[in-house]
């Protein structure tokens, strides 16, 4: 287990009733949601769907971090779809999930590494790996993807 050695923002929370009908309210009041239970028609979200938009936006910002340390130009249209996948193994509750990595007309090659950086710098890829099945697709353009599992 890593041991923060400096804290550099907390994000508080308050949630009450659970994904189903439930409520979440952070503490400075920018996220507000109503929860529900996945794959039902409830008007609000779930605990998988705001986790693949953190680890989303998590990752998007290590790959641009990973990037200017590379002095990597990225294209304009970069983008991270996070797919998180709620199921059952061994009779309890697990997650899986896919990232799929967007960065048109770069190499394939220079894609690859430069994902595969970034996963190793992304505060939610380092606390997932080990410890849920992750595939990482990347696109170059509209038919090339690389596949790999961090697992």
């Amino acid at each position: 287990m890593t041991k923060l050695e400096k804290i550099l923002y907390t994000a508080k929370a308050h949630t009450t009733g659970g994904r189903e009908n439930g409520a979440s309210r952070t503490s400075d009041g920018r996220l507000d949601v109503k929860l529900s239970a996945p794959g039902t028609p409830g008007a609000g979200t779930n605990p998988e769907q705001l986790f693949a938009v953190g680890w989303s936006a998590c990752f998007l910002s290590a790959i641009k971090v990973v990037a200017a340390k590379k002095k990597i130009t990225l294209p304009d249209e970069v983008a991270v779809d996070a797919e998180v996948d709620l199921g059952t193994t061994h009779g309890a509750y697990g997650l899986a999930a896919r990232l799929n990595v967007t960065l048109p007309g770069m190499e394939a090659e220079a894609a690859q590494a430069l994902v595969e950086a970034a996963h190793h710098v992304c505060p939610y890829s380092l606390a997932t790996q080990g410890n849920i099945d992750v595939v990482i697709n990347v696109a170059t353009n509209a038919v090339t993807f690389a596949a790999y599992s961090s697992n």
